[in-house]
């Protein structure tokens, strides 16, 4: 396989995982912004989580923001893809702001909230995934493999 196919396949890749954390995100923005108890199969943890003042900022839900940055990673994962440098360049920082916003939240969760929401680790395991598909993407001035 070439080096050319396996990016094309990794950015492909990336898209598809980033539609299972654009649908988990847009169920907490929903959650959020009709004031329905999140009930995370009936964990009080969820609520705590989702109902503290971390779960905002200036106002907007944390998962509306969440919700955005999968839909960006998406969008630049297919249109690297399809051979778009610039997309490739936009991926990278995205997935890197996310991994961190994503160490913070768990930081949130371990150590000042110390309660854990089922979707918040899903969204962290999603994010963690894309990191890593992000990296494993050979760079474009990598000669092609056999």
């Amino acid at each position: 396989m070439t080096a050319s196919r396996f990016r094309t396949i990794l950015y492909a890749v990336a898209a598809i995982v980033a539609m299972a954390g654009l649908a988990d995100a847009t169920y907490l923005t929903v959650q959020a912004l009709t004031g329905e108890t999140f009930s995370c199969g009936g964990s009080p943890d969820c609520f705590r989580v989702l109902g503290s003042s971390y779960a905002r900022v200036g106002g907007v839900p944390v998962a509306l923001l969440g919700a955005a940055a999968y839909l960006s990673v998406f969008t630049f994962a297919t249109f690297a893809a399809f051979g778009y440098a610039r997309a490739r360049t936009l991926l990278i920082p995205t997935v890197g702001a996310m991994f961190l916003a994503t160490l913070w939240f768990l930081y949130v969760q371990a150590f000042l909230l110390h309660a854990y929401c089922r979707y918040c680790l899903f969204s962290a395991a999603i994010t963690f995934l894309l990191t890593g598909l992000v990296i494993a993407v050979p760079s474009s001035q990598e000669a092609s493999g056999p």
